[in-house]
């Protein structure tokens, strides 16, 4: 995972936190390409309160990656990444 992440400000629109989406980051059970995608990614991992949250990210370079979407897990990000 990137050294430097940073974050757009539509990341925090469905209510989660910085530290919310970099425990996501740290505890992370998937991280890859989106579906039907050729530059966004997409993580899954669990919040503050060990929720399974999506987030979805940029990479800028070797050693950053921009976050622009964080929320609740939905099944169709789930069983995307369960396909793989």
């Amino acid at each position: 995972m990137a050294d430097k992440v940073l974050f757009e400000d539509v990341a925090f629109k469905h209510g989660y936190t910085q530290e919310d989406i970099e425990r996501a980051i740290e505890t992370q059970i998937y991280d890859g390409l989106l579906e039907g995608e050729d530059d966004i990614f997409a993580i899954i991992g669990f919040d503050t309160s060990a929720n399974p949250i999506e987030v979805f990210y940029n990479l800028i370079d070797d050693e950053t990656i921009k976050v622009f979407h964080a929320m609740y897990l939905r099944e169709k990000i789930a069983a995307q990444m369960r396909n793989k």
